[in-house]
């Protein structure tokens, strides 16, 4: 599945010579920092300044990402995938499901159970001097993943509301040249490493079933966008199961 030699071309997906991405890597002076600072300024950058929010599908160009400004698992790692290749850095994707458990909140309780068993999901695997390096917790940017941490304080496994992880008050997150996580915990199948997300989606594709493409084509990924603006500025929705998170601000619990 990976060819070696292809870490750091372009395709179709990985379209990191787009106006808007070269615009991007010039006006930040990327090219000008060590390999470990661009693999650590393009990290950054996707996580915290594209923000955690679904796409229309999973398999877009890195640069309609970035014209987008949010992205999810599989998108925002496009991106990233685009940025480190434009930087000079070999990287590849990594491909798995998820428990659809760890979407439960950003799904509404109302569709939840006809929401497929398992997620498609990825993450990108970097190399730097002689290692692999694997990156997946650029997905939830700081201010989504500080309210669940407010929300959810003294609690550290949680799964559910975009987040499978054991450790929610400090998970591994920050480029420290080495691993990073935030959906660890959730992961169902493994599907093996590629050489490009083109090659990963040709073979997997999110299988939704008639019905449920229909619903989700039908509203409820609008619906699932405003969650997790909701859950960004603090009104965490409710899961049955869970203890029900207090709102995190004062105009909030004025608001209810």
């Amino acid at each position: 599945m990976i060819d070696e030699t292809a870490l750091l071309d372009a395709t179709p997906l990985l379209d990191f010579r787009a106006a808007g991405i070269v615009g991007l890597i010039e006006d930040r002076g990327w090219l000008r920092l060590s390999e470990q600072d661009r693999i650590g300024a393009a990290y950054d950058f996707v996580r915290n300044e594209i923000l955690f929010g679904y796409n229309r599908a999973d398999d877009i160009p890195a640069s309609r990402v970035l014209g987008d400004g949010y992205g999810q698992y599989n998108t925002k790692g496009t991106l990233l995938m685009a940025l480190l290749r434009a930087l000079g850095v070999p990287c590849r994707l990594h491909g798995f499901t998820i428990h659809k458990a760890l979407q439960r909140g950003v799904v509404p309780e109302a569709v939840y159970p006809i929401a497929p068993a398992e997620i498609l999901h990825s993450w990108v695997e970097v190399r730097t001097g002689e290692r692999w390096v694997e990156l997946e917790g650029f997905i939830l940017d700081k201010d989504f993943l500080g309210s669940l941490q407010q929300a959810f304080a003294g609690t550290e496994s949680l799964c559910g509301y975009g987040a499978g992880t054991d450790c929610l008050s400090a998970p591994p997150i920050d480029w420290t040249v080495g691993n990073t996580y935030i959906h660890k915990t959730g992961i169902a199948r493994d599907f093996g490493t590629y050489d490009t997300p083109d090659r990963f989606y040709a073979e997997h594709r999110q299988q939704l079933g008639t019905l449920r493409d229909l619903a989700y084509r039908g509203g409820v990924g609008h619906w699932m966008i405003a969650r997790v603006r909701a859950i960004r500025s603090g009104r965490i929705p409710r899961i049955p199961g869970l203890k029900r998170p207090e709102p995190l601000r004062k105009e909030v619990a004025n608001a209810a």
